[in-house]
């Protein structure tokens, strides 16, 4: 699938200073270690593709970096400042959102109500819905959204491409610099798809951070510019997407196979994967 970008931006340099990094984070439950000595790095402008089997460790990174769980120990900075992210408040304050696989919206909610869900606009102790609604439609026009007929509409009535959208938008309309999604194509059609991962390219054309969790790597591929594989609670390797192929990632997914010379950064701590340590 080829995605085209809706901003003609470009993606900043691999060698830019990291909105968020993670160094050596670890996360065990009772007598299991779920992440271990976890680094990553996130920039702005560009898409970074966190992939690996189920168990890999991908969503207990993402809920950890969303302030559900605090990590055991390691050092989470952003933008080069060591902070504690201990509550989803906390990322929020931060500018991190999260859209999860289930986007957690209300079906008997219109779009404006939706976006603004827990956080609605006021004035003098009334909803302000001609704000609410404003600012709904400029989120959605700075996104290059046209699928939308109205952001009136009930979200029951919108498809599964549609309904990402929203949930992206949400995330967004709150002045954040991170946005991590979570299976964002999963379970929708070719055409929604291709709709869903111009999206996610748009978000970083617009000088976001992107974190895209996924299992399909024809996805991956369409829209990262970096690519870090966990594998059984390591990252195993950290690698611009312009360098790998899509065997290559599976390779890594599952343990197997060397990793390119070209790998930006790799930890290669299982037997058959080969990388420069990070």
């Amino acid at each position: 699938m080829t995605v085209t970008t809706t901003s003609g931006g470009t993606a900043t340099s691999p060698d830019s200073a990291p909105l968020l990094s993670l160094r050596k984070v670890n996360k065990s439950f009772g007598a299991v270690d779920v992440l271990k000595d976890v680094d990553l790095d996130v920039r702005l402008g560009r898409v970074t593709a966190l992939v690996g089997d189920n168990g890999a460790g991908k969503s207990t990174l993402i809920k950890g970096i969303a302030g559900i769980y605090g990590f055991d120990s390691g050092e989470y900075l952003w933008e080069g400042q060591p902070v504690t992210v201990g509550h989803p408040k906390d990322a929020n304050a931060l500018g991190i959102e999260v859209v999860y696989q289930d986007l957690a919206l209300c079906d008997n909610l219109d779009i404006v109500q939706n976006m603004f869900l827990g956080r609605e606009e006021k004035s003098a102790a009334v909803l302000d819905e001609i704000t609410m609604e404003e600012r709904a439609k400029e989120t959605l026009a700075g996104l290059s959204v046209r699928t939308v007929k109205s952001v009136r509409q009930k979200v029951a009535s919108l498809s599964g491409g549609q309904r990402q959208t929203v949930a992206i938008a949400r995330a967004v309309l709150w002045n954040s610099k991170l946005v991590i999604l979570d299976e964002p194509t999963a379970a929708l059609g070719v055409a929604q798809t291709e709709q869903v991962l111009r999206l996610v390219r748009a978000l970083a054309d617009n000088g976001l951070a992107v974190i895209l969790i996924s299992h399909n790597m024809n996805d991956v591929l369409a829209v990262a510019d970096d690519i870090a594989v966990l594998y059984l609670g390591r990252r195993t390797a950290h690698v611009e997407a312009k360098d790998i192929t899509h065997s290559q990632v599976v390779e890594l997914i599952t343990g197997g196979g060397a990793a390119p010379a070209s790998m930006t950064s790799a930890a290669a701590d299982e037997p058959g994967v080969e990388g420069d340590a990070s």
